[in-house]
């Protein structure tokens, strides 16, 4: 799934470490958001969209081609 992550948690001046603390995830799970490797779970995704005050679908892209 594409995603605007790391562009809003740069607005944001959060590194990935302190978004990760944030929401309850480790590092390692922001960055591999980020890099569109892992699809993150709904309660993360809504956790990510109250701290960036935005609905999940402006900044999780789905993708057509997985259908």
């Amino acid at each position: 799934m594409k995603n605007k992550v790391r562009e809003l948690r740069k607005m944001r001046g959060l590194t990935q470490e302190q978004l990760a603390e944030i929401i309850g995830v480790s590092r390692q799970t922001i960055n591999a958001i980020e890099k569109e490797k892992f699809d993150p779970s709904l309660p993360t995704a809504f956790k990510m969209s109250k701290l960036f005050e935005s609905p999940i679908e402006s900044f999780f892209l789905f993708d057509e081609t997985y259908r």
